[in-house]
């Protein structure tokens, strides 16, 4: 992600980003959940588990942003919340 500053954007600039962010995520949690039932499936019913084993590996690994991304948006709201006292 682009490091830029939150300072420099406008108030309808942020409230975009953080509409984006919240969508994106959201469609990540949706896939990763997809991911894992799918994962699981195959664990407990298939006779080759290697595939399933490291599509594990896979949705680990990519549940890893979610946290970032929750941390973004975070540091948005702050912001908003500042301009809002001010």
């Amino acid at each position: 992600m682009k490091t830029t500053d939150l300072k420099s954007k406008t108030d309808q600039q942020l409230k975009q980003e953080l509409k984006t962010i919240k969508s994106v995520t959201g469609v990540l949690i949706g896939v990763l959940l997809v991911l894992f039932t799918v994962t699981l499936y195959g664990l407990f019913t298939k006779e080759n588990k290697t595939p399933f084993i490291a599509l594990i590996a896979v949705g680990v690994s990519c549940g890893a942003i979610v946290p970032l991304q929750y941390g973004h948006m975070k540091k948005i709201k702050s912001e908003l919340n500042t301009r809002k006292e001010v």
